[in-house]
């Protein structure tokens, strides 16, 4: 059985020199990742690799942050370009460790995001489009947008919804920056929440039938506050009262939380066992699928890794386990691991 971890970051060395290009001195969340040594060091990637046995692969993804938010739409889309070059040259040099790589889409670029996401994935072989929770602050159900999540729905491969939020988000209204790196911890896993529920109530899984989205973090808020959710949203417009909200819910097709159970989940969830049964119990077995998040974790790769395999190693049921480590990746990513 192969752990397929579906979502770990890279800058390649072509990406990492055309970054610094573009941006000059790293600041804030990209200083960060920058640090990290497995993020460039290939050789570094490869022994933390091995640490857990010829078994385990990862698929590629740029990290963050969003290109859109250090880039020009133009210098965004060079950047895109040059990052799926490079992670499918790695996936065809080493085919064993990294059995496919996720693009980026430039969603600031419109015009031109939907033909970059295309090479992507019919030329290159991305198994995917990675997008983030908003767009330089703008919602992800805006009309702009549609073309892509048509192309995506079409050419039947999945979207990686990853959350995008700064310190400039500020906690309050009075302050002008979060304190504490609130703006991460708490609103990241937001971020993932409100554009799920955007995409639902914006009838994104009727317009674009057979869309397929992976949430990031397990799904953020959502498998949580399931009543909230469900039944709480049963009574949308009761609290608003200069606008009827209530036709939101009745245009849809079938009830709402049907449609926050059609998206997927990693297990990228910094070593928490309940966050992850939760995201099962939530979105179902099949709809589950095993990642670490590598390399964002206090030792630059293996801890997040070595946790998310203990916690699904000690599930009793084995066909779970084959499920999230390996078959769930293969049917939805459409994977060759012969």
């Amino acid at each position: 059985m192969k752990k397929i971890d579906i979502f770990t970051h890279i800058w390649p060395e072509p990406f990492f020199k055309a970054l610094l290009e573009v941006t000059g001195k790293m600041q804030a969340i990209t200083a960060r990742s920058g640090r990290v040594p497995m993020m460039t060091d290939l050789d570094r990637r490869f022994r933390v690799m091995d640490m857990f046995g010829a078994d385990y692969c990862q698929v590629l993804s740029l990290a963050s942050p969003p290109l859109d938010a250090i880039a020009s739409p133009e210098q965004a889309l060079h950047l895109s370009r040059v990052g799926s070059e490079a992670m499918a040259e790695l996936c065809d040099k080493h085919p064993d460790r990294f059995p496919g790589f996720i693009a980026t889409a430039v969603l600031s670029n419109p015009q031109r995001c939907v033909e970059e996401c295309r090479r992507a994935v019919e030329d290159l072989g991305a198994v995917g489009v990675q997008i983030f929770t908003n767009v330089n602050g703008k919602p992800l159900d805006l009309p702009e947008f549609a073309p892509f999540f048509e192309y995506m729905a079409k050419a039947g491969k999945p979207v990686w919804l990853h959350p995008a939020r700064s310190e400039k988000f500020a906690d309050y209204q009075t302050e002008t920056r979060s304190e504490y790196e609130i703006w991460w911890t708490f609103g990241w896993p937001y971020e993932t929440s409100a554009a799920m529920a955007r995409m639902v109530f914006s009838k994104f899984f009727d317009r674009f039938p057979g869309l397929k989205v992976i949430t990031h973090h397990a799904g953020g808020m959502v498998p949580y506050f399931e009543g909230r959710v469900g039944p709480g949203w049963d009574q949308m417009g009761k609290r608003t009262t200069d606008r009827d909200l209530s036709a939101a819910i009745r245009e849809l097709e079938r009830p709402h939380l049907d449609y926050f159970r059609e998206f997927f989940a990693d297990t990228a969830s910094f070593g928490s066992r309940k966050a992850i049964e939760h995201a099962i119990e939530f979105f179902g077995r099949d709809r589950v699928l095993f990642a670490s998040d590598a390399p964002f974790d206090p030792e630059g790769g293996p801890m997040y890794i070595r946790e998310t395999i203990r916690i699904i190693d000690a599930f009793e049921d084995e066909a779970l386990k084959k499920q999230i480590f390996q078959d769930n990746a293969v049917r939805l990513l459409g994977l060759n691991l012969s």
